[in-house]
């Protein structure tokens, strides 16, 4: 049986923060995704779920660390992230939800 990912499991959720937002006004969007997502599964989902065109896709993995914080090790999990150029008028709107 063949390990299947469905549209809701590809994309985690996602990221806001001051550098994502200042890509939204470059018609980019950032998203956590599933560590097993390739950019096939999540152009297909972000397609299918959003109903817009996605013109390319940029993948990071953000590795996992160690933080020091009050005086302990700590453990930062990584995740991999999805930069996501929509066609030019198109946009999502985040603060609806999935």
């Amino acid at each position: 049986m063949i390990n299947k990912i469905h549209l809701y499991d590809k994309i985690i959720s996602p990221v806001i923060t001051e550098k994502s937002t200042n890509l939204s006004e470059q018609n980019k969007i950032v998203f956590k995704v599933n560590k097993n997502a390739n950019k096939k599964n999540v152009k297909k989902s972000i397609e299918k779920i959003f109903k817009v065109s996605v013109i390319k896709i940029n993948i990071v993995n953000k590795k996992s660390r160690i933080k020091l914080a009050r005086g302990r090790k700590v453990k930062v999990t990584g995740y991999k992230k999805a930069i996501i150029t929509l066609k030019k008028g198109q946009s999502i709107d985040l603060t609806t939800g999935v």
